[in-house]
């Protein structure tokens, strides 16, 4: 029985990293409550593929206040629980990247940035943020297995740009508890080798006695 008090996990990475898939299985495994990132309840989304400089602010604005909300729902946690991305990702990924290949404009990104402050102060740290690291062909290749007509709009240029804002961000995280999966060397689907090494690498970093039975 877990007596420890009630941590927030956070998973971190690329699109078509495999985020969602380890957010599942890690809920499952150790009876984590999952909180998952409303991606195709965005209404700006498709749009934004098809004309990022026109839905780029909106698109941002809508992640930003979503996960305004669901992270208040996070102060009292009662449970551990295991989110799927960030709100750091939000500002330091990809409002950073849509800003810098001068797709979002000044004006729009010192408004988003000013209201992200404010957000940033009122939410709970990670205790423990794994960020599943993925090269071009892997986060293709997931990105094609999951068939999202709107996702079929996304360039290389752009899934490169981002791995780049992942790694800036990665090397200068100090939030809390970090630890890094090579998501090219995982396979999360069809290995029980390499769950079980994930899943003794999170116990290592966040202590076994937050677990009860392991399953």
């Amino acid at each position: 029985m877990n007596t420890s008090s009630p941590k927030l996990i956070a998973i971190a990475g690329n699109i078509g990293a495999g985020k969602t898939t380890l957010v599942s299985l890690l809920s499952k495994q150790f009876g984590w409550k999952a909180h998952f990132e409303a991606v195709d309840e965005n209404p700006y989304l498709e749009d934004f593929y098809k004309d990022m400089p026109r839905w780029a602010f909106p698109t941002q604005i809508y992640f930003l206040q979503s996960r305004l909300i669901q992270m208040l729902e996070l102060h009292h946690l009662d449970e551990t629980l295991i989110q799927d991305r960030t709100i750091y990702e939000d500002a330091f990924i990809f409002a950073r990247n849509l800003h810098q290949s001068g797709i979002m404009a000044d004006r729009d990104y010192d408004t988003y940035l000013r209201l992200f402050g404010g957000i940033k102060e009122m939410i709970r740290k990670p205790d423990l943020l794994i960020y599943l690291k993925a090269s071009i062909p892997t986060l293709i290749k997931h990105i094609g297995n999951r068939g999202r007509e709107y996702e079929s709009n996304i360039s290389l240029k752009y899934l490169n740009d981002l791995n780049g804002h992942y790694e800036e961000w990665i090397e200068r995280y100090e939030e809390g508890e970090l630890l890094i999966l090579d998501g090219d060397k995982l396979d999360l689907l069809n290995s029980p080798e390499d769950l079980g090494y994930i899943y003794q690498r999170i116990q290592e970093k966040l202590g076994n006695n937050l677990f009860g039975t392991i399953s």
